[in-house]
């Protein structure tokens, strides 16, 4: 029995019957041998930390654009957070965390730079629309590895794609809607928890807003420090979904009511508070140049995509920009539309 096969065993004893196991995976698009160590899961966590894809995360916007201060949140480090509270609950549960740690790793693989501002002028300019958890899958299926993709499995790629909620209800009503593992529906959960929390802490950094300004409701419920509210938001979801020995994966009435409260206050005060805004104008300014200039230009981007058949220009076009980190679109923006400074002494 191979160490890989061990590990499976251990999952039967130890997991949740309703957890994923990874030897009952539907497998991958193309099929493959499994390895001697490791599980389908772990093998597609590694694949995606290892792409260039999630490197390029650690420059890309959460919410305050390129930022210089040591401390403020990237696309990287929210896929982090993601990731520690997605296990810590998928744990409790006694889901497979495997699954659970290589789907909060890799939801977040097609965001564009500049954050939600990227996606926004995307979603406006590009004929066939555009949406961050489409792209990730993409990312996975057909960017990565110079058009062969990661071949993930079918678990770990419908975690991606169900994972986005925008300002929908946590948990979809319909099932269809929700990821088919508990583990998908986990990383969903623990995506609202983590980025709440942490742009709230960003806000507060950034002195865009005050912790007084916090509305008391939000405070009474879910606590008044940051590591206070992760505690009791994060618990609150252990002890909501076995109480329903996980019929349901949720948070209770109370502290889902506080979540979408402290979403709205966030939307309100941060996201569409004109100091983000007026730097979202700028960004969509860039990204909507550099989009215009490559359709009209794309024999400069042509080597850095991979070959795809029938795809047409848009798409090709849409992808590079989708790729690009905040300091990458800066620099290139820089050298194609403002002067350059003369260097031949």
């Amino acid at each position: 029995m191979t160490i890989r096969q061990q590990t499976e065993e251990l999952e039967t004893q130890f997991l949740h019957p309703k957890a994923c196991l990874s030897a009952k995976s539907k497998g991958r698009a193309t099929k493959e041998e499994e390895g001697e160590i490791r599980t389908c899961f772990q093998r597609d966590r590694d694949r995606i930390i290892h792409s260039k894809s999630f490197r390029r995360l650690k420059h890309k916007t959460q919410v305050f654009l390129a930022p210089r201060g040591d401390h403020y949140r990237t696309r990287l480090t929210h896929v982090l957070e993601v990731s520690q509270i997605a296990r810590t609950i998928a744990r409790a549960l006694r889901l497979n965390e495997d699954l659970t740690e290589a789907v909060a790793l890799g939801h977040d693989l097609g965001h564009t730079p500049f954050g939600h501002a990227g996606e926004e002028i995307l979603r406006e300019i590009h004929p066939g629309g555009f949406d961050h958890f489409k792209q990730s899958l993409r990312v996975v299926d057909f960017l990565e590895r110079s058009g062969r993709g990661l071949n993930l499995t079918h678990e770990v790629r419908n975690g991606i794609v169900t994972h986005s909620k925008g300002k929908g209800r946590i948990m979809p009503e319909k099932k269809s809607e929700r990821a088919e593992t508990l583990e998908g529906q986990v990383v969903r959960i623990s995506d609202l928890i983590a980025y709440l929390n942490h742009d709230l802490d960003d806000a507060l950094r950034a002195e865009v807003i005050t912790e007084k300004e916090i509305p008391k409701k939000i405070v009474a419920a879910l606590g008044d420090t940051h590591a206070r509210r992760i505690d009791v938001m994060v618990k609150d979801v252990i002890h909501t979904s076995r109480a329903t020995d996980m019929e349901e994966l949720n948070m209770s009435g109370p502290t889902s009511e506080a979540a979408y409260l402290l979403r709205d206050f966030l939307y309100e005060r941060v996201y569409e508070s004109e100091a983000i805004r007026s730097e979202f104008r700028k960004a969509k300014k860039i990204l909507k140049d550099l989009y215009e200039y490559y359709l009209d230009h794309l024999e400069e981007i042509f080597s850095a995509l991979p070959a795809e058949k029938k795809v047409n220009k848009n798409r090709m076009v849409c992808d590079f920009i989708a790729g690009m980190t905040d300091s990458f679109a800066l620099m290139t923006y820089e050298r194609l539309f403002l002067p350059q400074q003369w260097t031949v002494l």
